[in-house]
């Protein structure tokens, strides 16, 4: 029987009107309403026809959690009197329950997309609703960009709805209108219960979150907010921490509490999340959770929550391949969200972990994940929707160019798109499987050398990161979670034997998946032979099989050892295993090994790694060695042979020309052997290259060499053509025509260090036009001055100097000039003992106007010295006025 007073107390029932309205005329709302109202039950429910109002109809709700949508259904079964599977049912990765009277089924949309690609159309589905749109998975941006394609191509019929509590409204209505103008925008302003908030900084500074590291005083202050939290408040107390690891962390500071603790995240068992959900049983609870708690979601009793303001999210690192969650500060929307939490059944609190000015420098909504994330999958799924580019895709935020080409890479790399971007027959099943693509062609091409069912629960292991305790080791996880009992191996188990079945299926063949069809084409095995495919993959050891599966999945990982724990990739990073140099040495926790800690892990002794999941903390040089495999140097060229090469080497390294040839994986040198007899254009490349990396400071500089430089650099400046332009990139480019000869004979610094940059720098002058004997002319190393001195003119700066005592210049009328008298040369006037007395480049004003001041001011302190009224017709001279007198 349906519960008609819990629907009625439900606050979004006022929106329904509009919004039916909305889905009746352009087909397409966002619906915004505050957490509580019961946007994600009682909505679908209406629009399904259900409570009794409007047509009968299927509606499909996309949650993007697998807690929340079982959360979902389960709720709206009760509302409906029934239980979950009849007329409400879900589908997450792994479970079903629906059947033929389902009406409305909540999927996650990982689920979502798999229907899609698999049926276009979504053939029964009269309503599609995007729940808590908000967080921007990417899984759920590329559901809407399909949904939005489906309408526009197949089924214009096909209801679309944005919801969420706290969104860009503007721009879904935007993106979900289209063309057509802008989507409707239904507001459900509900019957809110007040929230109180109290801002709880810690008392001490503590470190700012870097990658998977949290302050430990941090956690230590949000279990103290916790313990006050229950002192001073009434009701179950709902704690907001990042990851599993801080839960289980603050979990242990709130030993002894007078409270039930309850933990609750994406790994926690179904029953567990079950059982919080369902609410208590008179005892006060404190549940810690992580994001999974802020949207879908009631936890009955809840009063009072404790946000320590983080969250988890993911992101990748393109240049170094490497891709891993990371902490950041949550967004001022997550926190309206987490805190909706406290007001959902009667007035609440939130205790804030943080300060009210810090709460204004917070982001307004979460990065989307297509900004940040590895693309990967999206690609592939773009391929296979008929897409290869993206470009047609509905989409709220544009993938950024360069992770998008990165993650074509893999995806040609491993068969699963052709040299266009169309989806490979291997790729539409690769997509079809559920999994990462790399982790999808481990499965494939991993099943033929080791079994299908060992293969299954590798790639299992890899698909969800098993709990630290399991330690580093890939093989000695693999058989922890064979014989343990815990909830990560019951969900291991399970998803082994999905993928088991899903890779003893047949291939999907050269039919492509979605609107568009795709190249045949597939990727090859390892062929490696070294485990075998019947017998010979059950003999295989379990470190065999645990680092051909880890380094099918992660090629450019595979590793070898350069010292104690550290490794050098494939991708060419550096890697550091627990306990060993700065990459372990930077974190404030690590895995810990498969010895019981961090120094002991038998990976630090292995000659090679397949490197399954590693990242890099903010402070170190090299990535940090999370979970690996131990393989053999046969296993990684085999499993990474697109990156193996063989050839000759010239290069320039540190100061000299090696020439050898070299046989690599990626980055990793396997053998090397000098060439006897290089190619000698090679080895003036190399040269070049040493030139280009450390400068023309290679070669010998006199003063004289410089001087040529700046004088030619001078007559370039001033007359063009055909003086040469002697800057260090066209000295590059015309290297071979002045230097070419001394090229010939150099191999490190040494020779280069012999050649006279001034003697090879002379050959660019114009000697075949004629104009090279006029270099003296136009650009004269030395002036003559009237005293008889020829002085050095100085052509470093933007205008040629002449610096020379005053008295040498006496009867000079005008300043000098270069150039073919274009130019005037600047005056550096100097006092007897040398120093700086005036500057001019016009001698005649100086004379006229600026001498007399200089005449009174130095007179007195070099009395010895000749100081005319008149210098324009004085004698010039080098000498004092008592040794002129003797002459």
């Amino acid at each position: 029987m349906i519960r008609r007073d819990a629907l009625d107390q439900l606050p979004v029932r006022t929106a329904l009107p509009a919004l039916r309205a909305a889905l009746d005329g352009p087909g397409t709302a966002v619906l915004c309403a505050p957490p509580g109202t019961g946007k994600t039950t009682l909505v679908p429910l209406d629009l399904a026809g259900l409570t009794g109002a409007g047509p009968k109809r299927r509606v499909l709700v996309a949650e993007p959690r697998r807690i929340a949508a079982r959360a979902a259904a389960r709720r709206m079964a009760w509302l409906l009197g029934e239980r979950v599977g009849e007329q409400v049912g879900f589908t997450v990765r792994g479970e079903r329950r629906a059947g033929p009277r389902t009406a409305v089924e909540v999927v996650t949309t990982g689920v979502l997309l798999q229907r899609l690609q698999r049926d276009p159309e979504l053939a029964g589905v009269d309503v599609v609703v995007l729940d808590e749109c908000h967080e921007r998975h990417l899984d759920a941006d590329t559901s809407a960009a399909f949904l939005l394609d489906v309408r526009e191509t197949l089924r214009p019929e096909l209801r679309l709805v944005a919801a969420s509590a706290t969104t860009d409204a503007e721009g879904w209505a935007r993106l979900l209108g289209g063309s057509e103008g802008a989507a409707p925008v239904v507001k459900a302003a509900g019957v809110s219960h007040s929230v109180g908030v109290v801002w709880v900084p810690p008392e001490r500074p503590v470190r700012p979150a870097h990658g998977m590291r949290v302050d430990p005083a941090l956690l230590a202050h949000v279990a103290a907010v916790v313990r006050r939290a229950l002192r001073e408040q009434t009701g179950d107390v709902l704690c907001f921490l990042p990851g599993v690891g801080e839960i289980g962390r603050v979990a242990g500071e709130l030993a002894g509490v007078d409270a039930e603790v309850l933990q609750v995240h994406g790994r926690a068992p179904a029953e567990v999340q079950d059982a919080v959900l369902a609410g208590g049983s008179g005892v006060r609870r404190v549940v810690l959770a992580t994001s999974v708690a802020e949207s879908s979601l009631t936890v009955p009793g809840v009063r009072v929550v404790v946000d320590s303001g983080l969250a988890r999210v993911p992101r990748t690192d393109h240049a170094r391949g490497l891709s891993a969650l990371t902490t950041v500060r949550a967004s001022r929307a997550a926190g309206r969200q987490r805190a909706g939490r406290a007001g959902r059944e009667a007035p609440g609190v939130v205790y804030r972990c943080w300060s009210e000015g810090e709460d204004g420098r917070l982001p307004a909504f979460p990065d989307p994940e297509i900004k940040v994330a590895d693309l990967t999958a999206f690609a592939l799924q773009s391929a296979c929707w008929g897409d290869p580019t993206a470009g047609g895709l509905a989409l709220l935020d544009a993938p950024p160019a360069g992770a998008l080409a990165a993650a074509r890479e893999v995806l040609t790399a491993i068969g699963a798109v052709d040299g266009a971007g169309r989806a490979t027959g291997r790729g539409v099943r690769m997509a079809r499987i559920g999994l990462h693509p790399r982790l999808a062609r481990a499965l494939l091409d991993g099943a033929p050398e080791v079994g299908v069912r060992r293969a299954a629960e590798v790639v299992a292991l890899l698909s969800e990161e098993p709990p630290r305790a399991y330690g580093d080791d890939l093989a000695a996880a693999w058989r922890t979670a064979r014989r343990g009992g815990d909830a990560y191996g019951a969900r291991w188990r399970q998803e082994a034997r999905r993928l088991a079945s899903a890779a003893g299926e047949p291939s999907a063949g050269s039919g492509g998946g979605g609107r568009g069809g795709s190249a045949a084409g597939a990727g090859a095995s390892t062929g490696s032979g070294r485990t075998g495919g019947g017998g010979g993959a059950a003999a295989a050891s379990d470190d065999a099989v645990a680092g051909l599966i880890a380094a099918l999945a992660f090629p450019e990982r595979v590793a070898r050892a350069r010292g104690a724990g550290s490794f050098l990739m494939a991708s060419g990073t550096g890697a550091d295993v627990a306990g060993a140099g700065t990459g372990a040495q930077a974190g404030w926790g690590h895995r810990a090994g498969s010895a019981g800690d961090g120094g002991g892990s038998r990976l630090r002794d292995a000659g090679w790694l397949a490197v399954a999941v590693a990242d890099r903390p903010v402070a170190a040089v090299s990535a940090r060695v999370r979970l690996a495999a131990v393989i053999d140097e046969e296993t990684a060229c085999a499993a990474a042979r697109a990156l193996y090469s063989s050839g000759e080497e010239v290069r320039w390294s540190d100061g000299e020309v090696v020439a050898r040839r070299v046989t690599r994986l990626g980055a990793i040198e396997l053998v090397t052997r000098p060439l006897s007899a290089p190619d000698p254009g090679l080895l003036r490349d190399a040269v070049v290259s040493g030139l280009r990396r450390e400068g023309f400071g290679l070669l010998r500089w006199s003063a004289a060499a410089a001087s040529l430089r700046q004088r030619m650099a001078f007559l370039h400046r001033e007359l063009g053509a055909p003086w040469p332009d002697v800057s260090d990139a066209a000295l590059l480019e015309r290297v071979e025509e002045w230097l070419g000869v001394e090229l010939g004979r150099a191999r490190r610094r040494a020779d280069l260090a012999r050649v006279d940059a001034g003697q090879a720098l002379g050959r660019l002058l114009p000697w075949a036009s004629g104009d090279a004997a006029r270099f003296e002319e136009l650009a004269p190393e030395r002036i003559e001055v009237p005293s008889g001195s020829r002085v050095r003119v100085d052509y470093g700066g933007e205008q040629p100097v002449l610096a020379v005592k005053l008295q040498e210049l006496f009867g000079l009328q005008e300043s000098p000039r270069v150039a073919g008298g274009r130019v005037p040369v600047l005056v550096h006037l100097l006092s007897p003992a040398g120093r700086p007395a005036a500057v001019t480049a016009d001698l005649a004003s100086f004379w006229r106007d600026g001498y007399r001041s200089v005449r009174a001011e130095l007179r007195g302190r070099y009395p010895k010295h000749p100081w005319p009224e008149d210098p324009s017709a004085a004698e010039p001279t080098r000498h004092t006025s008592a040794r002129l007198k003797r002459g």
